[in-house]
């Protein structure tokens, strides 16, 4: 079971018409006797029939509760739940959900944030300005531009260079500059709370062959190799650029702890394909510990008792083993976000 010492995880509601109510219940019969504990953000009204819980007011009593009960931290939705369709009324709610969990965290009650997935396009059409839950949460944190997406499982770790934007602006926005950026937060976050002393880092090129020499693109001479120059000199530990179509075999994997990619699906797709039961997404670069599965709200199946919590459970046993790492080495303060 979870130390006594350490504070329980808080979950968030997510969309309640996906599959979120489901893994919240999965992951909690899965960890109850284990760990780490947790307590959900949520109207248990949108919960499977027949599941334990317990209202609680605070996190402290959500430790004693959780190895009976999925302690609920209670969350009124305005619009009832029907499995599959989401009703854009409760998107009020799931940001709410989210903004209490942040602030938990944020103020020490929580050792750190887990995240339902959410529907982006649900939460547009009621406003909602952020392209997803990673951009909100750091300007929640009031890191806006520092937060660095990366997913991670047994057998491979990805960030993302540009993220939620599509292909041509990705393009368009890829410096030299940013990924420097990307690749000293992802750094020092792997030293931070992964405990990788010497991280690391390969490279992917963007163009086929990793550019051929400028035959086959001029991206790699004009801005990744300059960058993996910078890197270098500051004495990072990386190698690139390197052809994307070879540097997820098992063999290439052995030789690095994170690929930066590019591009969302040059990361996304190889994480995927090899462990997608057990993908978690964490957010570096913030002062709180986030994690969320690696997939989304799967409005097809839910209700249907179809969907899986594998990667849900890993989120929160990855959320608690960082947030108790992070507890046991303090950082300096003049170290921090840099």
């Amino acid at each position: 079971m979870t130390s006594p010492k350490q504070k329980p995880l808080v979950l968030t509601m997510g969309d309640p018409a996906g599959i979120g109510p489901e893994i919240t219940v999965g992951a909690w019969k899965a960890l109850r006797k284990t760990g780490p504990a947790f307590a959900w953000i949520g109207d248990p009204a949108c919960l499977p029939p027949g599941t334990p819980y317990e209202d609680v007011v605070t996190l402290t009593e959500a430790s004693s509760v959780f190895p009976k009960a999925l302690p609920v931290l209670p969350l009124s939705l305005p619009a009832p739940v029907h499995p599959g369709e989401p009703d854009v009324l409760n998107a009020g709610p799931v940001v709410d959900s989210i903004l209490r969990a942040v602030g938990l965290t944020r103020a020490e009650d929580a050792g750190a944030v887990v995240t339902n997935p959410i529907s982006k396009a649900v939460l547009r059409s009621a406003g909602f300005p952020h392209p997803g839950h990673t951009e909100f949460l750091a300007e929640l944190c009031e890191v806006p531009g520092e937060e660095v997406m990366m997913l991670a499982s047994p057998m491979l770790r990805v960030v993302p260079v540009t993220v939620h934007v599509s292909l041509r602006e990705a393009l368009d926005t890829l410096t030299t500059d940013l990924i420097v950026k990307v690749a000293r937060t992802t750094a020092h976050a792997l030293k931070r709370d992964f405990g990788i002393t010497n991280p690391r880092l390969a490279i992917a090129g963007l163009n086929p062959h990793a550019g051929e020499e400028g035959h086959m693109g001029r991206e790699e001479i004009d801005i990744i190799i300059p960058a993996i120059e910078q890197l270098r000199a500051k004495g990072l530990n990386i190698q690139g650029p390197m052809p994307p179509d070879t540097m997820f075999t098992d063999a290439a994997r052995a030789t690095y702890d994170v690929a930066l990619c590019m591009y969302h699906d040059q990361a996304l797709i190889p994480i995927k394909t090899l462990d997608m039961e057990n993908g978690v997404n964490t957010t570096l670069g913030l002062p709180i510990v986030r994690t969320s599965p690696d997939h989304g709200t799967a409005f097809d199946i839910a209700g249907k008792g179809l969907a899986k919590p594998e990667s849900l459970i890993a989120a929160l046993r990855l959320a608690g083993k960082l947030a108790a790492y992070r507890a046991a080495n303090p950082e300096p303060p003049e170290m921090r976000f840099t």
